[in-house]
């Protein structure tokens, strides 16, 4: 990591994997250590609605615009260290304000549609962090960006969501029905009526004509804005592809996430875009080298036989259940690095408890960079 960090070209830093692997966590450790010991002017973005990072960071709240992390230590190394959090419908806004007229954005913002989709529209979440992430790179204020991806149940969300919303907000459909409304201004109702038969009754009764109108006046208002939605996804896409972004896998050693992480380094590859590494996180390992689980039990077993020490005997049965525990995620973490040897690999201990202050995410920095 630290190998990472020092490297002034890497101005990006995403780190993606599935819901529940310490992305977050990760992330934040990943900015400090890159303001404190490297001297950068780190930004980390998250997209975590727990609030974790703020609580980590010593602050009472994140929020769309970039906060500074007080109390770290920089003053040497002359980094800092800001923080945010993705606010969805904020962001989503702020692209209406930025391509339309004030009138237009007014509109946009009471339609029906408008108001359920900047909300809670399925990969709306992802299509945002890639807008805020585009806003952040084009500022240019940031020696480092470090996104946490949003907790989604795969990891390929990140990358297939904001194609998918662009293609909707962009697409032959939606300009379909705007030509009509452009050139007579009926209802959205009556045009699809008119154009489809039979099928826009079913429409109707399926989703009702209020809904048919609102997502009407909704294409209508977003005409001058067709086209930039999938230009900037496919801005953001490419600077994804540059040799300043790095990507970091992170993946705790249970099957499902790793899995998720192998099938993610396979994606990346086919998008030519940098993996940079794999982060293992809460693995368990033990101490005692040359002590297997087997020969822990036998000798309890021996103890208890001739009455000897039950503390020693409870003692060597906990070790045998982490040795057999670190054997099984040495297991499960093969299934990546069979597949892809190439990538580097890190582990990170599973902690005595949940990483809550800036020591905390220390801890973990460090052995983010352990050689």
């Amino acid at each position: 990591m630290d190998r990472i960090l020092a490297d002034r070209g890497v101005r990006i830093i995403v780190c993606c994997g599935s819901g529940g692997v310490g992305k977050t966590t990760t992330a934040a450790a990943i900015a400090l250590r890159a303001a404190e010991r490297h001297g950068r002017r780190t930004v980390v973005l998250t997209i975590d609605p727990a609030r974790r990072l703020a609580q980590s960071l010593g602050l009472t709240e994140l929020d769309n615009t970039p906060r500074q992390v007080k109390g770290i230590d920089a003053e040497e190394s002359g980094g800092e260290l800001h923080a945010m959090m993705l606010d969805m419908k904020r962001t989503f806004d702020e692209v209406v304000l930025a391509h339309t007229d004030p009138a237009r954005a007014t509109e946009i913002f009471a339609n029906p549609f408008y108001q359920a989709m900047s909300s809670t529209f399925s990969g709306t979440q992802e299509y945002m962090a890639m807008e805020k992430l585009g806003q952040l790179h084009a500022r240019g204020e940031w020696d480092l960006i470090v996104v946490d991806t949003p907790p989604s149940r795969s990891a390929l969300d990140f990358l297939d969501a904001p194609a998918r919303l662009s293609r909707f907000l962009d697409g032959r459909m939606l300009r379909l029905l705007l030509a009509p409304a452009r050139a007579g201004g009926r209802s959205m109702f009556s045009l699809v009526t008119a154009s489809l038969g039979m099928f826009s009754r079913v429409v109707q009764k399926v989703l009702g004509a209020q809904l048919l109108t609102d997502l009407g006046g909704f294409v209508a208002a977003l005409d001058s804005m067709f086209g930039g939605f999938r230009q900037r996804a496919e801005q953001t896409y490419r600077i994804l592809q540059a040799r300043e972004t790095a990507f970091l896998l992170v993946a705790a050693p249970e099957p499902d996430a790793v899995r998720e992480a192998a099938y993610f380094a396979k994606r990346l590859g086919e998008e030519r875009m940098p993996l940079a590494g794999l982060v293992l996180n809460r693995v368990h390992r033990t101490t005692v080298e040359g002590l297997s689980a087997e020969q822990s039990l036998a000798a309890a077993d021996e103890l208890d036989r001739a009455g000897g020490n039950e503390a020693t005997a409870d003692a060597l049965r906990i070790h045998a259940a982490l040795a057999e525990q670190a054997v099984r995620e040495q297991r499960v973490a093969a299934v990546f690095t069979d597949a892809h040897p190439s990538v580097p690999t890190v582990e990170v201990a599973a902690q005595p408890a949940d990483v809550h202050d800036v020591d905390g995410l220390r801890t973990v920095g460090d052995a983010l960079s352990r050689p």
